[in-house]
Formats: structure tokens, C-alpha cells, sequence
């Protein structure tokens, strides 16, 4: 029996996204209750990491500790990934001793490459493609707050990266309206637009997205890898800070997401960020934890 990876949101039908959303609510509230569950008992998850992480490490970690599992932490220079050795022969070697793996890379090909050749579920923590886990989050936190984004409009701001590619998935599976603002040449994949259809749309001005929108979100303008392009970045994306202004023309009640790390002034203002009425980061970013803690009781079959 082949195993479920969750290299993308696509790899999730409607209703398992939606009843995923539910479970890592119930999580949370179980384990703020003080309910222990060890549904994962004895499991092993081993953590691959090419690109660093605080928010990723801690809630895999945690959640598998919390569940009664453990984990491994293996980063290039721990494992023989880093001197060479073939990914289809270290996916075979790693997935034979442990229950599930986890990676966060840069190429998506090298995760669907990994999932090929693993025995045991692959989970895609992030590469240069999608961010799949941060949007489970996201939509978690948004349907705690103010219920099912079906039929809503989620306003994108910045550059149309993993994390906005990952948001046009999401729009695909739940039917809610994107609104995507980037400057030209920052433009999220074609192929993806042309398959979310009308439900999506492109924008040069921040404004335009935002008006109306029921939840705004936003990124760091140079992702990990694109240091050297930081300065040239500030400039294309002059005028793409989200800020009490910006927020003003969207939904009474619109929410602000960022899936941090932040870069205050840049792409977000300080004043917005801690602004607890409209903001909610904090919770976004521990809703990782209980969300992922779903992923993996669902793609290990334990319920």
C-alpha cells in the first residue's frame, strides 16, 4: 500500500482539508484542557532541513513529543544528503527506520523525488514552490476567528512566492477569492493562475486587492536564497508595506495574517503587526503546531 505524502495542498481533497481544519481545532482545545493523547507512541519522525527554521522545527518537534512520539533532526551536515549521495537511495535508507519524514529544502522536485522512493509518509515543510503547512495554519486560524473562508476574499500582498502559490492552492480546494498585489516580474506561477481561473486575480497596486478583502497577508519581500536581492526588492516593492492605511479600505472585520519571520517597515508595519484587534500572528504561528499535529495523525492513519 503506497503511503500519503502532503507535498502541496492539491494532495488533499476538499472535505480532508476541511475536516483537517477541525481536527487541529479540537487538538488545541484538548490539549489546553490538559488531555493527553499518545496516538503516536513509538512513531519516529525524522526531520530533514536544508533551510533553517524556528517556527517549523519547534511545532514538528513539540507535536510529535506531545502525541508521545519523537523525532530526529538531520540537517546536510548530519546526513550523507550533504556529501552527495543520491536522494532516491537515502529516501529508501531513511524511511526504512522511521515512520514518517518531513522536509524542508529548496526544490520541490527534490521532496517529490524523496516521496517516490520513501515506504512512509513524505511532508513537504517548505520549499522554494509551496508552503503547505503554513497554510493549514492560516486557514485554521481564520476559521476560528471568523468561520469558513469559502466564499470569502483573502487579499495577497508581496511577492507571488511559495506561500502565494500555496494561497492560490487553497482558493482552488475551498472557493474563496484571491486577490494577489505584486510588482511585475514577481508574479506567482502562470500555469497555476490559469488553473484557479477567475477565482484569482492579479494586481499592481496593494490597494485594489485589498479593498474589501476579509483577510489580509503578506511575506517577507527576499525569501531565504534571495538575500542578494534584498536591496533591489525594497525598491520593486516600494509602496507594498501593509500598514493601518492600507487595512482601512478592506472588510470591517478583516484579519491580518504573516506567517513570519517579520521584517518590521517593510512589508508590514510594527503599528499593525502587534495591533491584536486586527492582527493575529501570534496565534497563526502556534496554530503550526496543532495543525501539523493533525497532518500527521491523518497521514499515519491514526485517529
Amino acid at each position: 500500500m503506497q503511503p500519503r505524502h502532503f507535498l502541496s495542498l492539491c494532495d488533499l481533497k476538499r472535505e480532508e482539508l476541511t475536516a483537517l481544519i477541525q481536527s487541529a481545532s479540537d487538538l488545541k482545545l484538548r490539549y489546553r484542557q490538559g488531555h493527553q493523547n499518545t496516538s503516536l507512541a513509538g512513531a519516529v519522525l525524522a526531520m530533514i532541513f536544508e533551510k533553517s527554521s524556528t517556527r517549523t522545527r519547534v511545532s514538528f518537534e513539540a507535536g510529535m513529543a506531545q502525541l508521545g512520539g519523537s523525532a530526529l533532526f538531520l540537517s546536510p551536515n548530519d546526513t550523507q544528503l550533504g556529501r552527495g549521495e543520491p536522494i532516491p537511495d537515502t529516501a529508501r535508507v531513511i524511511s526504512s527506520m522511521v515512520d514518517i519524514v518531513m522536509i524542508r529544502t529548496f526544490h520541490q522536485a527534490d521532496i517529490e523525488l524523496f516521496a517516490e522512493y520513501s515506504s512512509v509518509p513524505v511532508i513537504n515543510a517548505l520549499s522554494d514552490d509551496y508552503h503547505p503547512c503554513q497554510l493549514l495554519a492560516d486557514l485554521q486560524t481564520y476559521s476560528e476567528h471568523r468561520g469558513s473562508i469559502t466564499g470569502k476574499t483573502v487579499a495577497w500582498i508581496g511577492d507571488g512566492n511559495n506561500m502565494c502559490q500555496s494561497w492560490i492552492n487553497a482558493s482552488t480546494l475551498l472557493d474563496f477569492n484571491l486577490n494577489i498585489a505584486c510588482p511585475e516580474g514577481y508574479d506567482p506561477s502562470g500555469e497555476l493562475l490559469e488553473r484557479a481561473g477567475s477565482r484569482v486575480s492579479l494586481n499592481r497596486q496593494p490597494a485594489a486587492a485589498i479593498d474589501g478583502a476579509d483577510l489580509v497577508t503578506t511575506d517577507v519581500f527576499a525569501s531565504m536564497g534571495q538575500e542578494a536581492e534584498q536591496k533591489l526588492r525594497l525598491k520593486k516593492f516600494k509602496g507594498f508595506c501593509v500598514n493601518h492605511m492600507l487595512m482601512s479600505t478592506a472588510a470591517d472585520d478583516a484579519l491580518f495574517m504573516h506567517c513570519l519571520p517579520a521584517h518590521r517597515g517593510e512589508e508590514v508595519s510594527a503599528e499593525l503587526l502587534e495591533d491584536s484587534a486586527i492582527s493575529v500572528v501570534w496565534d497563526e504561528a502556534e496554530n503550526r503546531l496543532h495543525a501539523q499535529k493533525a497532518l500527521m495523525l491523518f497521514l499515519l492513519n491514526r485517529r
